[in-house]
């Protein structure tokens, strides 16, 4: 099932993540001669700007900081005022400069530094990822028949990222074994360039292919490779093309072509290593076009074409497909049928029926067996089912709130599951699987460098209930022994759109807020899908703010039952989720201490009506088209930027990457700036431009940490907690 991820971001949106992505973009630090000082009452000059007009269905808006929108990034004023927000908050916060060291070192101690993956064999390698100690970047390195085998490396992303404030690397190795396609980002725009390794010879060809998508797929002959375009303007992927290694890339050609502007192009390849597969998305439609490929000049055949409201994947196993679809099945249902006749829905032969209280989210396809990641109560499943003799069993998993997922398994002859584990309390886990004697076998739990008990801490799961009665699941974390007295420092995170579920996983950041006191909640709201599909469409379009009083009662019911207070409380999300607690700093300021707001989506109608901005023509189903006047309206009552007005708001902070491809940098930088001049309070302001990053902030594993290490001494400082 494909998920769109437009303004998704796992990294600066959990706060204090492990998980890291790659994202960020290069920028001069100044390149302005003028100066500016931001203080606590001081905004940005706007008297010297005419205030921009924007007109929709009768109304018009007067937008103050309209001019700080540079689509080219360096316009010499808004630079400047870039520059003196992130001065105010270094000069504010100097004070905390002693802890923000501490919490970067302490972090970064528990991290094993000489780390390595666990290896996975795909033909006839053991492939892996290894990091050096106190290098950034990851080693893409593999052995050949046995992991006792000379080791040989693919790519040492610290050497290619010398020179450049960002990288990010992504590899492919053809079919063959003997060539490698990776693509670079050294500006965190995610528009990378591709390029070629013989791994006989070591050598990296000559031949590169620019503002790409990270996805690049090998055809059988180990000679062509298929990869995907982006429009230089909006971002949109929307061109296939191969190329045939020897060849100039300018004579490559072009295999499709997606006109419709709210669809986005992805490619990959079936596991069964005989169809190159390109999927079509939008919010709520796809569509799958197959090559052949062992016959990478074929021309695509369409699988089955789009229809309003009807998304499915595919999974090719000998002389059929498996489907995962939602037609007539709201929470999805799997179907099966033969090569050649998928075009007609009448010949699919249902294998797993819908189900109204579970949501079938993906499979995985052996031999002899298939496992369903289903999500059942809000907790992930994973089902084993034999397909010799239809038997079939759940795994077993203790934690009341965990992540579990299906890993790397490239191979169908075999009986061996090679899935991931994780839990507030439980440290990443992957295991191998016997899906026949349904033996477990733990291959590696990520090491927390200076010891880690699990039993040190508590996990829980409870729910709240919302306004109009719906009960929203909240997975908590604390130290053993906390009391649930009311005085507690307390983080409540949440996200809530696209139907992307925020599930319960370990982190060695949050330790430390964890060590001084701090409780941690994850609240599973509507516009998410833990429960179910209903649970997204109930999040989403005229029901969006479902997710924003989900939030609030969450908040209210941590507080009443004991687990902080609102002199103690955090709100935290970012992206669609930095749009959600902006959201809340309007409706209830009064129930948090302060919000962290991480790379915020905040001017949502002004964004929604350009349709120059990337992500904005993918997106109509997700929040509405403004130009339809009842989403104008609908879109005017929540926008954080819009709804700014006199009052008290909690104490804030406010990050942001210049060169964010997913949130243009303007969006919080005009919102910040807007709540300078209405705020009626005397809180904290604070606003952070990483002017070298974009949507996922800092690229390396431990640059990354001195990000997290500022959003921890800001909530410690306001509660009092110095050390």
């Amino acid at each position: 099932m494909q998920t769109n991820f437009s303004k998704l971001c796992f990294t600066t949106a959990v706060i204090g993540s492990s998980l890291l992505f790659s994202c960020g973009e290069n920028s001069k630090k100044d390149n302005s001669t003028e100066t500016m000082t931001i203080t606590d009452t001081l905004t940005p000059p706007m008297a010297q700007k005419v205030p921009q007009k924007l007109e929709e269905h009768g109304f018009t808006r007067i937008d103050n900081y309209y001019w700080l929108r540079d689509d080219s990034r360096t316009k010499p004023e808004m630079l400047t005022y870039l520059n003196a927000e992130n001065d105010y908050v270094t000069k504010s916060l100097a004070h905390t400069d002693e802890l923000q060291t501490k919490i970067y070192k302490e972090i970064r101690g528990r991290i094993k530094e000489d780390d390595a993956s666990v290896p996975y064999k795909y033909q006839n390698y053991w492939y892996y990822t290894r990091y050096e100690e106190g290098k950034e970047y990851p080693i893409y390195g593999r052995k050949k028949e046995t992991l006792d085998g000379k080791e040989e490396i693919l790519l040492n992303g610290n050497e290619r990222a010398e020179g450049n404030d960002f990288y990010s690397g992504k590899i492919s190795v053809s079919t063959g074994e003997n060539m490698m396609a990776f693509a670079e980002d050294t500006t965190g725009r995610r528009q990378y360039t591709v390029r070629f390794k013989n791994l006989a010879t070591g050598e990296i060809l000559a031949e590169t292919i620019r503002n790409v998508e990270p996805s690049i797929v090998w055809a059988n002959d180990s000679k062509t490779l298929f990869y995907v375009k982006k429009d230089p303007e909006t971002l949109r992927s929307h061109q296939v093309w191969s190329h045939t290694l020897g060849t100039n890339p300018e004579t490559d050609k072009l295999i499709y072509e997606e006109k419709d502007e709210s669809y986005y192009t992805y490619i990959g390849k079936s596991k069964s290593k005989k169809y190159v597969m390109i999927y079509l998305s939008s919010t709520l439609n796809t569509e799958v076009h197959l090559i052949d490929a062992d016959k990478p000049t074929a021309k695509p055949t369409v699988f089955l074409k789009r229809e309003a409201k009807h998304e499915y994947s595919v999974e090719h196993q000998d002389d059929h497909f498996y489907v995962v679809t939602n037609w007539e099945a709201q929470n999805f249902r799997l179907m099966k049928v033969k090569v050649g006749q998928q075009n007609d829905k009448s010949k699919w032969e249902e294998v797993i029926a819908h189900r109204q209280d579970v949501l079938l989210e993906d499979i995985e396809v052996f031999n002899d067996f298939m496992v369903l990641s289903e999500r059942n109560e809000g907790l992930l499943q994973l089902r084993v089912r034999n397909q010799k003799d239809n038997t079939e069993h759940y795994m077993e998993f203790e934690d009341p709130a965990y992540m579990a997922y299906t890993s790397q398994n490239f191979e169908f002859d075999t009986k061996t599951l090679r899935f991931g584990y994780t839990s507030m309390t439980t440290p990443n886990s992957v295991y191998d699987y016997d899906m026949e004697t349904k033996e477990k076998t733990l291959k590696k739990q990520q090491e927390v460098v200076g010891g880690y008990k699990t039993t040190d801490f508590v996990s829980e799961r409870v729910y709240a209930t919302a306004k109009d009665g719906t009960k929203i699941p909240i997975s908590l974390v604390y130290k053993k022994g906390t009391n649930k007295d009311g005085k507690n420092p307390l983080v409540v995170y949440g996200y809530g759109s696209y139907g992307a579920s925020m599930d319960a996983y370990f982190s060695v950041s949050r330790l430390s807020l964890l060590e001084r006191g701090f409780v941690y909640a994850i609240v599973h709201i509507r516009g998410g899908q833990e429960m179910g599909r209903q649970w997204y469409e109930d999040g989403k379009l005229l029901k969006k703010k479902n997710t924003f009083e989900d939030f609030i009662a969450c908040t209210e019911f941590l507080q009443k039952e004991g687990f902080g207070n609102p002199q103690t409380t955090f709100a935290a999300g970012g992206s669609a989720g930095g749009l959600l607690v902006g959201a809340v700093a309007n409706m209830r300021p009064d129930l948090y201490k302060g919000i962290i707001a991480a790379v915020p989506f905040v001017d949502v109608v002004t964004t929604m009506l350009d349709e120059s901005i990337p992500l904005t023509t993918n997106e109509f189903d997700e929040w509405g088209n403004p130009k339809d006047k009842e989403y104008y309206d609908y879109m005017m009552s929540y926008s954080p930027y819009d709804n700014v007005v006199a009052q008290d708001y909690p104490n804030m902070l406010v990050t942001t990457g210049l060169h964010d491809s997913q949130v243009q940098y303007w969006e919080p930088a005009k919102w910040v700036a807007k709540l300078r001049e209405f705020k009626t309070d005397k809180n904290k302001l604070y606003f952070k431009t990483n002017m070298d990053a974009g949507h996922g902030g800092a690229s390396g594993r431990f640059e990354a940490l001195k990000e997290t290490a500022l959003e921890y001494a800001f909530m410690l400082d306001l509660v009092g907690k110095k050390s």
